[in-house]
């Protein structure tokens, strides 16, 4: 009993050390790729083989097809990918997962093997990758260095995972009972069963393949035992996709279903092909004398899933039909949606979900801005239309913060690399400041509403210098929007210059109105319409500052806002004076 105890306590720790490490591995590259990996799948086209090597490439890099799943559920559930274009990259997935399989099948490299072939051992090089790991996790200054410390740490973690597993059932090899077990499975239906039960329940292919390997190492499982196993393991894989997609829309349930089909009609026309054959032909390595070992599982892995792969794509778009029919449409269901991008599979993907997020924003900023070019036009052409859709922009924009805010303050929460948490920082600071645009840009369209029911204006010279002022602030809001969606540095740098005109302007308007009061030009009420409109024109343009210096802060992350600004304004750089020179030229208020 206390052997058993033991062994049971050897095999979980083995398990977990073997989870953990490829769950770090992942997390780590997926870091490493900022989002990169993510978008690469969410861009792809309809084409079948573009499909299948990418499908291949984030699963071998990933080390797990639930995970690229996962990401596909996600994908289609927010609109990014359409439920036709997933079949491919989950038949090249399937593929992609074998390759935990040959990591793991270094084990079996005997210790008679030839020298070149030691280097491969995983006790000749784990130990080496998991210093190297430790070095760079703990010292290195960059998040790409110690991305990479934790890419090694992790996969050291994995191999001795492997290892650990492998020593706990090490006594088994003489165990009666447990050898009958074995030989029970090789019965491929119950094998099947079996194998599809445990992977479900531990919800990874790669680590239930894994234990197989090390069980292999017994000496006692024969390959026509293991192979029923595995093929199992490949349909109990589904069951994360299936899990993940159950708050989805409907075409995120089809593309976890279409995940299902795939593996069992692969292993159903698969497996009947090969004993029909086997009884046939009688394959030699289908003899009960013939021993698994971490290898042939490896390559029986590889096998199944490159021969179910050639059968199954030809046929992709009856499988997307048979998903389609078990996964009745809703009516009413909403497509499409602008905000569906933000869903909550990508907080597990962070460099993916903050590029989501700074699209959005990058949207949000271009309405503001159509808001504030419909109120300035309002004043040479008031229509109640043209109101109601600024009051329409305006409301649009609010949700946009709302929904935006919220799912950056989700992210926060995140494991993240430093440029990522600073990119959420800095972008929730950019929301703000593109509400207030839309506010100010509601405001002044209701300046222009109240201008337009009482039937007042502004005396001749005041609209002359307001014309100025207006285009000065439009200029600055285009700057500050295309510096936004281009993260364009230097077009960020221009707006503060900018910016210190209009509120030049702003002040030298306000003393010529005083000075057409005084003349009796002008009027008290008049007075107080401009003052308010003045106000809001210089509020956008503070607001475009703030988006500017946040765009190179994120660059520059030595820089506070206030001390940046306190830079360019006080320590007379050259080229903020010159940009400033020019801008006073460009922008002249008439005598």
């Amino acid at each position: 009993m206390e052997k058993a105890l033991e062994m049971i306590l050897g095999l979980a720790m083995g398990l977990v050390l073997f989870l953990y490490g490829m769950d770090l591995m992942g997390d780590s590259l997926k870091k490493l790729a900022g989002g990169k990996l993510e978008s690469i799948l969410a861009k792809l086209s309809s084409n079948k083989l573009k499909g299948l090597l990418l499908g291949f490439g984030v699963t071998a890099i990933i080390q797990s097809s639930s995970a690229t799943t996962v990401m596909l559920v996600g994908f289609v559930n927010s609109g990014i990918m359409k439920f036709g274009q997933t079949i491919s990259i989950i038949l090249g997935a399937n593929i992609g997962t074998t390759v935990t399989a040959w990591l793991l099948s270094t084990s079996a490299i005997g210790d008679t093997a030839a020298a070149i072939l030691q280097l491969f051992k995983p006790s000749t090089f784990t130990p080496v990758l998991a210093v190297i790991g430790v070095i760079f996790t703990m010292f290195a200054k960059n998040d790409k260095k110690r991305n990479l410390g934790a890419i090694l740490l992790g996969f050291a973690i994995l191999m001795f995972g492997m290892d650990t597993m492998s020593d706990a059932v090490s006594s088994l090899r003489n165990n009666k009972a447990f050898v009958d077990i074995l030989t029970m499975f090789s019965n491929p239906i119950l094998g099947i069963i079996v194998g599809t039960i445990f992977t479900a329940i531990i919800q990874s292919s790669s680590a239930s393949i894994g234990i197989l390997q090390a069980l292999s190492l017994t000496g006692v499982l024969s390959f026509s035992a293991s192979l029923p196993l595995l093929l199992g393991m490949n349909i109990g894989t589904t069951i994360t996709p299936i899990i993940s997609s159950a708050t989805g829309n409907t075409d995120s349930k089809r593309v976890a279903f279409t995940c299902l089909y795939i593996k069992m009609i692969g292993v159903v026309v698969v497996t009947s092909a090969f004993y029909i054959l086997n009884g046939v032909v009688n394959f030699g390595f289908m003899e009960s004398n013939v021993l698994a070992n971490p290898l042939n599982i490896a390559v029986a892995h590889t096998v199944f899933n490159i021969i179910s792969t050639i059968v199954l794509i030809p046929f992709d778009k009856l499988i997307a039909k048979l998903a389609v029919l078990t996964i009745k449409g809703k009516k009413d269901e909403r497509e499409n949606e602008v905000f569906d991008v933000l869903d909550e599979r990508f907080l597990s993907m962070p460099g993916f979900a903050v590029e989501k997020c700074r699209e959005l924003v990058c949207d949000m900023a271009v309405i503001a801005s159509e808001s504030f070019n419909m109120a300035t036009d309002l004043f040479d052409n008031y229509t109640d239309e043209g109101f109601a859709k600024i009051a329409e922009l305006e409301s649009t924009v609010d949700k946009y913060e709302d929904k935006t805010s919220s799912y950056l303050v989700k992210i926060a929460g995140a494991n993240m690399s430093t440029g990522d948490s600073r990119v959420v920082t800095e972008l929730l600071h950019c929301v703000g400041d593109i509400e207030r645009i839309s506010d100010h840009a509601l405001n002044i369209a209701e300046v222009a509403k109240e201008m337009h029911d009482k039937e007042v204006s502004f005396s001749e010279n005041a609209i002359k210098d307001l014309h100025v002022i207006t285009l000065a602030v439009h200029d600055v809001l285009e700057l500050a929007t295309n510096a936004l969606i281009g993260s364009d540095i230097e077009l960020a740098s221009k707006v503060e210059p900018l910016e210190q005109v209009v509120d030049r302007l702003k002040r030298k308007i306000k003393a010529g109105h005083i000075t057409r009061l005084r003349q009796g030009d002008c009027t008290m009420e008049l007075g107080f319409i401009l003052s308010d409109l003045l106000t809001n024109y210089e509020r956008v343009a503070d607001h475009c500052s703030n988006i500017a210096v946040c765009i190179i802060e994120i660059s520059h992350d030595s820089f506070e806002t206030h001390e940046y600004l306190h830079h360019v304004k006080q320590d007379g750089e050259s080229d903020f004076n010159t940009l400033y020179e020019q801008y006073k030229q460009r922008y002249v208020l008439s005598e």
